[in-house]
């Protein structure tokens, strides 16, 4: 019953739960291996591609599915997954799905969901003509998106939305308190893996294959971490030297707050973050590494409940935003944001801006970071910022990937193979 299982997590997706959450709940139960693995790649094409599955059933069904049939729903958008973008045998993928029929409770759904798989297969050539016609099959993603892109973006976003579709690339970064990178490379040919180096980083590789963790040479001696090379920047553009202290807002999971350790490790950090588990989540990171910063529980806006007064030398504000640089990793996001939320992110960040400035001192910078490629939340809010701050001035960031934009440097997804980021730098 792994299609039912998938087409599951896919309802709860749709319902507004996150994949990694749905996800994480469901495989505990499935014991085998290779079975959780099937169950994982479903879903994640089946929310890579919602937007085309969806279209191709609206254009098979006689009429739209009810809303209480959401669960059958979404089992058809697993069935025609497995028989539109994944190497399984057809007889398999439609057999299986139907079989998944049984457990739902609505007799009429088995010979439904055979009768649209198999029409399915019968007129793909079709299909795919339609397919090619209609903007959002095409490119995957909602119409809002797409339009989005092509206003903001009217050279790269036709290339955007092809990278948002593409499996991320498995990105490490070098702890270079145990070694260099090239001294890693050569672990890593040792034990017959290929790897290749991300240029616009100082310690960032792409392994050439996927792999599990307990066969990455030292992952668990501390030796590597599993960073987007887009994220690995931030550490390099904070100018770090030797006893400085340095706010890490927003700091979960904490890949970001352990690369400044390794790359000054006199340093006197304090992490902030709003969620207990996510806390504990830090806490692992920095244990596994060897690494200590202070760990606050607190929402970082508030400041009179967690600081102490003391003015930072260095501020990392990684604000929460729409992920939207990020798709390739998390591709619920296209099911989960709607218009409306870029602009309450948006509204969010100049929130964090304004309380987290009054906290650095003079001669100090503070490094403004999303995942997102959403002007509206990077270069609008640096923008406004520094119309209503005198005493903030920008610093110009240099970096061999990304494009320059009025305010702040962007990287889109898919530069040097690395995650769609924003950063800004900003000098007290």
């Amino acid at each position: 019953m792994l299609r039912l299982a998938a087409s599951r997590i896919i309802l709860q997706v749709t319902e507004g739960r996150s994949l990694s959450d749905c996800l994480d709940a469901a495989l505990s139960s499935i014991k085998d291996l290779r079975d959780r693995a099937l169950v994982q790649a479903i879903c994640y094409g089946v929310c890579r591609f919602y937007p085309r599955l969806d279209v191709v059933l609206s254009h098979l069904l006689q009429k739209p599915m009810r809303e209480k049939d959401s669960d059958v729903h979404a089992l058809l958008l697993v069935g025609l997954y497995q028989l539109m973008e994944m190497r399984m045998p057809e007889y398999a993928a439609v057999t299986e799905t139907v079989n998944a029929t049984e457990k739902l409770k609505k007799p009429w759904a088995r010979g439904l969901v055979n009768a649209i798989l198999r029409e399915y297969l019968r007129k793909k050539e079709i299909l795919q003509k339609e397919i090619e016609q209609d903007e959002e099959a095409f490119y995957a993603h909602p119409d809002w998106w797409i339009q989005a892109m092509k206003k903001s973006w009217p050279d790269q976003w036709e290339k955007i939305l092809n990278e948002n579709n593409q499996h991320p690339p498995f990105a490490l970064r070098i702890n270079q308190k145990k070694m260099s990178r090239e001294q890693y490379l050569e672990k890593l040919q040792l034990a017959n893996l290929s790897a290749h180096v991300i240029p616009a980083t100082h310690q960032g590789i792409i392994l050439n294959e996927a792999i599990s963790m307990d066969k990455l040479p030292g992952f668990y001696e501390g030796d590597i971490s599993v960073q987007d090379g887009a994220a690995q920047l931030a550490a390099e553009l904070l100018d770090l030297a030797p006893n400085q202290h340095v706010l890490d807002a927003c700091a979960a999971p904490g890949g970001k707050l352990a690369h400044m350790l390794e790359v000054m490790p006199n340093l006197s950090v304090i992490a902030v973050e709003k969620q207990a588990s996510r806390i504990r989540l830090i806490q692992e990171n920095l244990s596994r590494l060897k690494l200590q910063a202070e760990c606050i529980c607190a929402d970082v806006s508030e400041t009179e409940k967690w600081w102490n007064g003391k003015l930072f030398d260095r501020i990392l504000l990684d604000a929460p935003c729409s992920a939207s640089g990020v798709l390739r990793r998390h591709p619920d996001i296209k099911l989960l944001r709607t218009p409306s939320d870029i602009l309450a992110f948006a509204a969010e960040q100049g929130k964090l801006m304004q309380a987290l400035w009054p906290l650095l001192k003079p001669g100090g910078l503070l490094l403004y970071a999303t995942c997102s490629v959403f002007p509206e939340e990077n270069t609008k809010v640096m923008e406004d910022f520094l119309a209503i701050h005198a005493d903030a001035k920008e610093e110009i960031i240099t970096l061999s990937a990304g494009i320059s934009c009025g305010t702040g440097r962007q990287i889109l997804p898919g530069m040097q193979e690395m995650d769609g980021f924003y950063y800004a730098l900003i000098r007290k």
